[in-house]
């Protein structure tokens, strides 16, 4: 069993490829019902304050409307698109958010945005605290241990350092070439690291006691035996 860092009394972190889980339902109840429900009674009044940081997308308007909608879908009415300026405002509101959601985009450019704003810690404090986390597409990226980053030559693998709150290399929507780059990060460290792909429409339930769920489509998973990678598969419990 892969153990995580997470806090024994923390919530599940949830890694979506893309925006198609927020809208998903299973058993006739979207996903997102079932994840407010469990941090209502954590927000005063049962109000669930809700963040959304575009940073990794340059804040773009378009991708916050989506994230609005999937709240109106489960009555979330309090929320807030924390921008990438990181206002006294903003920071305000990420301190008492009880769910928040990292976006999609650029995995690089929201990771340094997190680092210089200080955004970094407070998502971190807000996690250990009892918050939900959402991470989509780079989002989810960002929750691993380790993000491969982009880089001018195809070929050659650069590491980023991330928030390490998913025992893994996280990657998003490769199915199409099979995983190729983070099954070869995962043979370059050599057993330092487990590597977990999420399909396009998937999504990875982590669980507090370190044990990984997959939602909607199974997930890949890359690891090193001392000689050769390994794959498994991940099947989810619930069909859509």
């Amino acid at each position: 069993m892969i153990q995580s860092g997470m806090p024994q009394d923390s919530r599940p972190l949830y890694l979506f490829a893309d925006s198609q889980l927020l809208f998903w339902k299973s058993g006739g109840k979207l996903l997102l019902e079932g994840l407010a429900a469990g941090v209502t009674g954590l927000a005063a009044g049962g109000a669930v304050p809700a963040a959304y940081i575009g940073a990794s997308n340059g804040d773009t308007p378009e991708f916050y409307s989506i994230f609005e909608g999937a709240m109106d879908a489960v009555g979330i009415t309090e929320r807030r698109m924390i921008g990438s300026a990181y206002d006294a405002d903003d920071r305000e509101f990420l301190e008492r958010a009880q769910l928040i959601v990292l976006s999609g985009g650029d995995v690089q450019r929201g990771w340094s945005t997190f680092e210089t704003t200080g955004m970094k810690q407070e998502i971190l404090a807000r996690h250990a605290q009892g918050a939900v986390l959402v991470g989509v597409s780079a989002g989810a990226v960002q929750l691993g241990r380790r993000a491969i980053a982009e880089t001018e030559d195809s070929s050659a693998l650069e590491l980023l350092d991330v928030f390490n709150l998913v025992p893994a290399i996280i990657d998003v929507h490769d199915e199409r070439r099979e995983w190729s780059r983070l099954s070869r990060t995962v043979h370059m460290l050599e057993g330092e690291i487990t590597g977990l792909g999420i399909p396009t429409g998937g999504g990875l339930m982590v669980h507090p006691d370190g044990t990984f769920e997959a939602l909607r489509r199974p997930v890949d998973e890359f690891s090193w035996d001392g000689s050769q990678i390994k794959h498994s598969i991940l099947l989810p419990s619930a069909e859509e």
